[in-house]
């Protein structure tokens, strides 16, 4: 396949561009920051926020599918939350639309439901329930994921992302780590399963004390292989080890992160 990936200087997107190119994809990469060194695909320098640029690149390339890991990780006023999440993901489905590309696998986050308590099943039915703006964020991505499957006949996957690290480097994440590899498998299997419409994938490993649900993700074909329990002897216990283990979305509940949505805190 020939795959668009946004956000691809970042840590996320430089692992999936190599590991897509590794097994035979041809990468284009779209990211506001140069290409990292050894790349050596089309690039564009562009911001996927802007529906002209975008359309550019569907000009210029032709394209099988598009991986959308572009966007801030971090917490921030909703205005911009929206715009970072929200507003990529609406420019790259209406040139997905007018140049006929039929797949788009996007890097949703386990914020979309990060006010679930660690005591609830977490799976593809668990209603969206945002812990933050960055949250929103995410499930409004979604739901337009979910509009261009039925609108368009669009195959669209929504990735929940958990904690992707090289390693786990707390006590949470021993359950919602994703591996470098594992990031790898789920990208490539939610751009090559057989017509899944839309689906849900909740983009963690084969973790020992995992409780997030990871059958959705193996009837793509996304069977993970990595388990964050080989480095538990490497996480040293923290004192906020419970409070961030009692709901799906960890840190992103506590009150620090609380802030008004329509300006900067």
């Amino acid at each position: 396949m020939r795959v668009l990936v946004t956000g691809a200087a970042g840590s996320l997107g430089r692992t999936v561009t190599v590991g897509l190119a590794d097994r035979g994809h041809d990468v284009v990469g779209l990211d506001l920051l140069p290409e990292p060194e050894g790349f050596d695909g089309p690039w564009y320098a562009v911001d996927c926020a802007d529906p002209d640029a975008v359309e550019a690149v569907f000009q210029a390339e032709r394209l099988d599918g598009v991986v959308h890991l572009a966007g801030d990780p971090d917490e921030s006023a909703l205005p911009a939350a929206l715009v970072s999440h929200v507003h990529t993901t609406a420019a790259l489905i209406d040139a997905m639309v007018a140049h006929g590309v039929r797949r788009l696998v996007y890097a949703s986050s386990n914020h979309a439901v990060g006010g679930v308590p660690r005591s609830e099943p977490v799976d593809e039915t668990t209603l969206p329930r945002p812990d933050t703006y960055y949250g929103v964020a995410k499930v409004a991505a979604e739901a337009l994921l979910r509009l261009a499957a039925d609108r368009h006949g669009l195959d669209t996957i929504a990735c929940r992302i958990g904690s992707f690290r090289a390693q786990p480097e707390s006590v949470r994440q021993l359950a919602t780590w994703l591996s470098p590899d594992d990031a790898v498998r789920m990208v490539e299997a939610a751009l090559t399963a057989p017509a899944p419409g839309f689906a849900v994938v909740y983009g963690v490993s084969a973790n020992t004390r995992g409780w997030w649900d990871l059958e959705p993700g193996r009837r793509l074909g996304y069977e993970p292989l990595d388990d964050a329990e080989e480095a538990a002897d490497q996480v040293a216990p923290g004192p906020d080890d419970a409070a961030e283990s009692a709901y799906v979305g960890g840190p992103f509940l506590a009150p620090s992160m609380h802030r008004p949505a329509m300006r900067d805190a």
